[in-house]
C-alpha cells in the first residue's frame, strides 16, 4: 500500500496490491464527502490446504475505517479467475452495493454447466446488487461515474470510469506488459481489440488503474497506475498502429502458450456467486467442484 495525499478537486484513489495472486484492489473515494468504492478485492485462499483468509480484506477495511469511509459501492470488473473476491466479506462489514456488469449471466451459464451446478444455482445475476449495462452512470460521493462494456477478456469484463479515473480490470496491463489473454471460455480476442480501443479512446490524461501487474521484462517494481496516452503511444501488443488482424493473430498466439491461472478453478465458481462461497453441504462443510480435464 502507498499513502494517498488527499486533494478535495479529485479522485483519491488508495491501491493494496496482494503479491500472492499479483491482484491490485482499488478504494477509490472523494475525500470531501468521504463517500467511496472497493473495486476488486481479494479473499486470501491458500490452494494447498483450501483454507481462506481475510487478511488483504482487513488491509482494506482499516483503511476504510482510518479515513472515515462512506463505502457506498462494491465493484467487481468482471469474475475473476485468478482471485476470489472479499465483496461479501466486506459488505458486510461496511455496508454498500455489490456491483458487476450484467453480462455476468453468460459466464454464470457457461461456467454453470462446466461445473455441472443444479437448478439451485441462479443463473441471473441475482447474487449481485446491481448489474450495469453499458453506457449507465452513477457516483462515487461527487463524482460522476460511468460504466464501459468491454469484453473480450471475459464476456462481462466492464470498466469504470470515475472522474478522471478508469479502472479497467484486465483489459490492458502496463505499457510494458501487454494486454489480457483472450482464451478463457467466452473470451474473444477480437472483440478485446475493440474494447481495449474505445479504452483508449477516453482523454489523454485519464488516469489507468488495473487490477493486476506481472512485473514487466525490465522492471523490479509492482506498478498499477498509468495513463491512457502512456498505453496508447507504449504498449508493447496495442499501441498506435497496431491493427485488428495484427493484434488477433498475436494475442490468439500468444495465449496458445498460456498455462490455467493457478486459482482458476475456485476462483470462478465463488465469484460468479457474487464471491460467495459455495453453500455447506449436510455435514456442515463448503466444498468445490474440480471438473476434469475440462479447463
Amino acid at each position: 500500500m502507498r499513502e494517498a495525499r488527499e486533494n478535495p478537486s479529485r479522485l483519491e484513489v488508495q491501491t493494496f496490491f496482494d503479491e500472492a495472486t499479483f491482484t491490485a484492489s482499488h478504494v477509490a473515494y472523494d475525500a470531501e464527502t468521504r463517500v467511496g468504492a472497493i473495486i476488486d478485492s481479494v479473499l486470501d485462499f491458500d490452494a494447498a490446504s483450501a483454507r481462506t483468509s481475510t487478511r488483504s480484506a482487513d488491509s482494506i477495511m482499516a483503511f476504510v475505517l482510518e479515513k472515515n469511509l462512506k463505502i457506498d459501492w462494491l465493484l467487481e470488473t468482471h469474475a475473476h479467475a485468478d482471485h476470489l473476491s472479499a465483496a461479501p466479506y466486506l459488505q458486510e462489514k461496511l455496508g454498500g452495493r455489490l456491483a458487476i456488469g450484467r453480462e455476468i449471466v453468460v459466464v454464470q451459464n457457461v461456467f454453470g454447466k462446466i461445473f455441472n451446478f443444479g437448478t439451485e444455482f441462479a443463473r441471473d445475476g441475482s447474487q449481485f446488487d446491481a448489474l450495469f449495462a453499458d453506457g449507465d452512470n452513477f457516483s462515487v460521493g461527487g463524482f460522476p461515474a460511468t460504466v464501459l462494456h468491454v469484453p473480450g477478456h471475459t464476456p462481462a469484463d466492464v470498466a469504470y470510469v470515475i472522474g478522471d479515473a478508469a479502472f479497467i480490470g484486465d483489459t490492458l496491463f502496463m505499457p510494458d506488459y501487454g494486454t489480457a489473454r483472450a482464451d478463457f471460455p467466452g473470451g474473444d480476442a477480437r472483440q478485446l481489440y475493440h474494447s481495449i480501443r474505445r479504452i483508449l479512446s477516453l482523454p489523454d490524461e485519464t488516469r489507468v488503474f488495473l487490477c493486476h501487474d506481472y512485473l514487466g521484462p525490465d522492471r523490479r517494481a509492482f506498478a498499477w497506475e498509468t495513463s491512457i496516452v502512456d498505453e496508447r503511444k507504449q504498449n508493447v501488443h496495442l499501441h498506435d498502429g497496431v491493427g485488428e488482424e495484427e493484434f488477433v493473430a498475436m494475442r490468439t498466439a500468444r495465449d496458445k502458450t498460456l498455462k490455467a491461472p493457478a486459482l482458476i478453478i475456485p476462483s470462478v465458481q465463488v465469484n460468479m456467486r457474487g464471491g460467495r462461497l459455495p453453500p455447506p453441504e449436510a455435514n456442515g462443510r463448503r466444498y468445490l467442484k474440480y471438473p476434469l480435464d475440462t479447463l
